[in-house]
């Protein structure tokens, strides 16, 4: 099995494996998010689309049922975004994304927190929190009052950086518009303290839901770099293969990888869904040129699938009553019928108070 080619099917149907998109599964939120680690939360609806689009008759509640049990939490994670992850994952995530979340920090807010000791302010932003939850600027503020000569913005966003926090309910939330964003130290919260750095964790939870996958892949996924020791010290425990252009590919040996004719159904991704964001290489879902349209600078349209490619993108637009979805077709679909019944059944869940229900194809 070491070193057999994938070409573009077989890497599109393993990947849709593991993705949950071969099929809408009927199994718990809190499972489907730790198979997918995690999903990207910038919007608050993304995750929940994200989810219904993979798993049968899911409902918001149960997803902020899972934040409120602290089942799943929001926390700044991989490519420093925001992500919706299981709390077992978190513990694996945080303490190895330590130090890219270190280097946005002095990027981002270095120059603007000139002549602070981050460590006092670190250790100052935990005992304000400790057995509390603040908001970012409530945080702020009070670290400004050892710092008054620099903007609370810029102390609170360096906390949120160097020390690991979640954002509680009503953060990520299924219809929240706006807010400050809440703190809680993940250890008050979880009720555990952190784990000690597992890059190798990492890369399996990565691959598990991801492979088969490149070195950059996983780098990119991430955010980190000069992973590529950790990868040779497991490479005991995976099996390789090699793309067409014959770029090396590792994958857990016993993770499904799909006959690349199996069928798949039309699917409504969110924007920043994980099969946009999972890779260097996005030529598993994507052609470059469709790439240019969907990845806009740090933006990821929400897209449509279409026998597993990306095939358009969408958005919703609410006019009176009305809900209209707008799909933008990259080419023509085999089915139409198929887009629009799978894209009526999407504004019944995005738009469920709204008295008419269309799908406008372009």
């Amino acid at each position: 099995m070491n070193g057999q080619v994938l070409d573009r099917r077989a890497l599109n149907r393993a990947t849709l494996a593991r993705q949950l998109l071969l099929d809408r599964h009927r199994i718990p939120a809190v499972e489907a998010v730790h198979a997918l680690a995690g999903l990207n939360a910038q919007s608050a609806k993304d995750p929940y689309i994200g989810l219904w689009a993979r798993l049968t008759d899911f409902h918001p509640d149960e997803l902020a049922d899972l934040l409120h049990s602290k089942q799943v939490v929001r926390s700044c994670l991989m490519r420093y975004t925001q992500h919706l992850v299981t709390a077992g994952d978190f513990q694996v995530f945080r303490p190895v994304l330590g130090p890219i979340l270190a280097r946005v920090q002095r990027s981002g807010w270095g120059k603007r927190t000139e002549g602070v000791d981050l460590d006092e302010l670190v250790d100052l932003g935990t005992a304000a929190l400790r057995g509390t939850t603040l908001t970012r600027p409530e945080l702020g503020k009070k670290l400004q009052e050892r710092w008054p000569d620099h903007e609370a913005t810029a102390l609170g966003w360096t906390f949120q950086y160097l020390a690991p926090v979640v954002h509680p309910p009503p953060d990520g939330l299924w219809g929240r518009k706006g807010g400050a964003t809440p703190f809680a130290l993940a250890e008050d919260w979880l009720g555990v303290p952190p784990q000690a750095p597992d890059p190798a964790g990492l890369i399996l939870i990565y691959l598990a839901a991801f492979g088969p996958a490149s070195l950059r892949d996983i780098h990119a996924w991430s955010g980190l770099s000069r992973l590529g020791d950790v990868v040779d010290s497991l490479r005991p425990r995976l099996v390789s293969f090699r793309t067409e252009s014959g770029v090396e590919l590792f994958d857990l040996p016993d993770a499904p990888r799909p006959d690349p004719e199996t069928p798949v159904p039309v699917r409504f991704l969110p924007e920043y869904d994980n099969l946009m964001v999972g890779f260097h290489d996005r030529s598993r879902v994507m052609t470059k040129e469709q790439q240019a349209r969907v990845c806009v600078g740090a933006y990821i349209a929400s897209t449509l699938l279409v026998d597993g490619f990306v095939h358009g993108i969408w958005k919703v637009e609410h006019t009176g009553g009305s809900a209209v979805l707008d799909v933008e077709l990259f080419e023509p679909v085999p089915d139409p019928q198929a887009v629009e019944s799978e894209g009526l059944e999407l504004l019944k869940f995005v738009a469920p108070d709204s008295a008419d229900h269309r799908v406008r194809l372009t």
